[in-house]
């Protein structure tokens, strides 16, 4: 017959007294309480681990911080566990292990591990940007909090310092931000929900504005403005290369000479320094050319195209193109930027395919495979439209708007 142990009681507990040697009191199934000759007593459970069947003790902790009750449910969960083949020591250490990645796992920590990924997607001047916004709004209250604990509420009472100065678009763009590092941190499994998916709803949408540009009619103006204004060469170069060639204002400030091939006069900007991080490719027209002539004798020993007037060996800031524009007077009228709403306007009033010059544009199409066609397919169209549009700002050059002609170039639109 089964020798039945008869279970223990919080007063028998109390009065056992230490002995020269430590020992044991049972309660069955294998829960036991050690008494150690210094007085103190520890909550054991003793199990065969699953597989081995090799007896093993796992600490329950110490009496009588750990009462009677919960020692007796602390075997409960361990014999749960072992009736499903799991060695409950192996379960505590595993446990342990996730407690201490989760106070680890500081929203600071996570996002450097997100932004690693992120980096390599944009240009490095905007991947800056990203972070400088986050080490200035969000890192000093909840940089390091743990991830898991990042609630709704305390992010919203970080965040609302950058509502109160009214800088709603940078608020948006950190609302972001943050809403990208915590779906990185769900598909990367440290947390299992983000808690900052409505977020930007507790504030004030910024007003939608347009890119400042001018009207088509006004290229004229623009022009011959640019042509006596009183600024360097470079940077009157650098306008009318940005114009000619539909670029962003920091892919036109980084034109290097390595990118220029003048067999096939064709300008090729690695996917590093596109906003997409995808290759783009320039058919250069006869105009284009005479600018980079006119900059050869100012910077063709230098990396760099049009060269910074403080340190020649780094490339001009790609805000020197509107700041000039503010010189001339068209504040609030025109930023460098705008004029690739200037020259998409234009083409699509003449007629030209919207697809050609999204791609001029160098707006990425979703589809890699259709995308990766419609380079080879449009380069050569895209010379004859990017050709009718440098002898458009010519001609706008002289004062004169020319008349529109769809007939001229109807051939490219087919």
């Amino acid at each position: 017959m089964a020798r039945t142990t008869k279970p223990l009681t919080d007063t028998e507990i109390r009065l056992a007294k230490p002995q020269e040697k430590e020992y044991n009191l049972a309660d069955g199934q294998g829960l036991y309480l050690r008494v150690k000759p210094n007085g103190s007593k520890l909550w054991l459970f003793n199990y065969s681990r699953p597989y081995s069947k090799k007896r093993a003790n796992i600490g329950l902790g110490q009496y009588p911080t750990i009462s009677l009750a919960k020692a007796r449910e602390a075997r409960r969960t361990n014999l749960m566990l072992l009736s499903e083949s799991i060695d409950p020591a192996t379960h505590r250490a595993e446990e342990r292990k996730l407690k201490s990645e989760a106070i680890e796992n500081t929203l600071e920590k996570v996002t450097d591990a997100w932004f690693q990924v992120k980096k390599s997607k944009v240009t490095n001047a905007y991947g800056e940007d990203i972070y400088r916004s986050l080490t200035l709004h969000v890192f000093p209250a909840l940089g390091q909090v743990p991830i898991h604990a990042i609630k709704a509420k305390s992010t919203i009472d970080a965040l609302r310092p950058i509502a109160a100065k009214g800088t709603l678009e940078t608020l948006k763009r950190v609302c972001q931000r943050l809403n990208e590092i915590m779906v990185f941190a769900v598909n990367t499994g440290i947390i299992d929900a983000n808690p900052l998916s409505g977020i930007s709803k507790a504030f004030e949408s910024p007003p939608k504005r347009n890119m400042p540009t001018l009207r088509p009619e006004q290229l004229p103006e623009l022009m011959i403005t640019i042509a006596n204004a009183s600024i360097k060469r470079t940077t009157r170069c650098l306008i009318e290369w940005q114009l000619h060639t539909m670029t962003r204002p920091s892919e036109a400030a980084g034109t290097r000479w390595e990118e220029i091939d003048l067999t096939k006069n064709i300008w090729t900007i690695p996917a590093e320094r596109m906003k997409k991080r995808r290759q783009h490719v320039i058919p250069l027209t006869p105009q284009a050319i005479s600018l980079l002539e006119v900059m050869r004798p100012i910077s063709q020993n230098r990396e760099h195209v049009f060269p910074a007037d403080r340190n020649p060996r780094q490339h001009t800031n790609e805000q020197t193109a509107n700041m000039a524009l503010k010189r001339m007077g068209f504040e609030g009228l025109l930023v460098a930027h705008g004029m690739r709403a200037l020259a998409s306007t234009i083409l699509n009033e003449q007629d030209f395919s919207p697809d050609v010059i999204e791609s001029a544009l160098a707006h990425t199409d979703k589809n890699d495979v259709r995308a990766a066609y419609n380079r080879a397919e449009y380069l050569e169209r895209r010379r004859k439209m990017m050709d009718w549009w440098s002898g458009h700002i010519e001609q706008c050059a002289t004062g004169k708007m020319p008349e529109k002609s769809r007939k001229k170039h109807l051939n490219l639109v087919s």
